[in-house]
C-alpha cells in the first residue's frame, strides 16, 4: 500500500472537528521501547494465569514404576515359539520350490548355489579274507 493511499484512508476515518487526531479507540499508546503488539500482551498475561497446568481436574497420578514396566521391553519368544509350533501344516516340497523359483530374480547373484552331489567314499574292492590270502602268499606265512 502506498503512502498516499494510506493518508487518504486516514482522512476518511478522521473526525470532522479534529485534524490529524485519530479517535481514542484507534490510537495506540506506547510506553517505551519494545513491541506493543501481541508479544507484549503475551508477556503481560503469563503471570496472571496463576494456575498450575500440572493439576488438571480428573487427572490420575501414575506410578513411575508402572510406567517403567509398561515401556520396558517384553520378551515374546516363548509365546511366539508356542504359536509357531502349534500348527504343523507343512507345504509340499515341490510347491515350495516352485514358489521360491518364481520369486527369484534372473541375475546370477539371485540364483542359489548349485548343489554338488556328495561322492560316496569308495570302498575297497578287496575284503579282509583277500588280504590274509595275500599275506600268506607274499610273506609265506601259513
Amino acid at each position: 500500500m502506498s503512502a498516499s493511499l494510506l493518508r487518504r484512508g486516514l482522512e476518511l476515518l478522521e473526525l470532522p472537528g479534529g485534524r490529524g487526531k485519530a479517535p481514542p479507540g484507534i490510537q495506540r499508546e506506547r510506553h517505551g521501547p519494545g513491541a506493543a503488539g501481541p508479544a507484549r500482551r503475551r508477556r503481560k498475561r503469563a503471570p496472571e494465569l496463576g494456575r498450575s497446568k500440572a493439576t488438571v481436574k480428573g487427572r490420575v497420578v501414575k506410578s513411575a514404576i508402572e510406567e517403567y514396566h509398561k515401556k520396558a521391553a517384553v520378551n515374546n519368544l516363548r509365546a511366539n515359539l508356542r504359536y509357531m509350533l502349534k500348527g504343523r501344516c507343512v507345504a509340499n516340497k515341490a510347491i515350495t520350490e516352485k514358489v521360491l523359483a518364481q520369486n527369484r530374480g534372473r541375475k546370477s547373484k539371485d540364483q542359489p548355489p548349485k548343489k554338488v552331489a556328495k561322492k560316496k567314499p569308495e570302498g575297497t574292492v578287496f575284503t579282509e579274507e583277500d588280504f590274509r590270502k595275500f599275506e600268506r602268499e607274499y610273506f609265506g606265512r601259513p
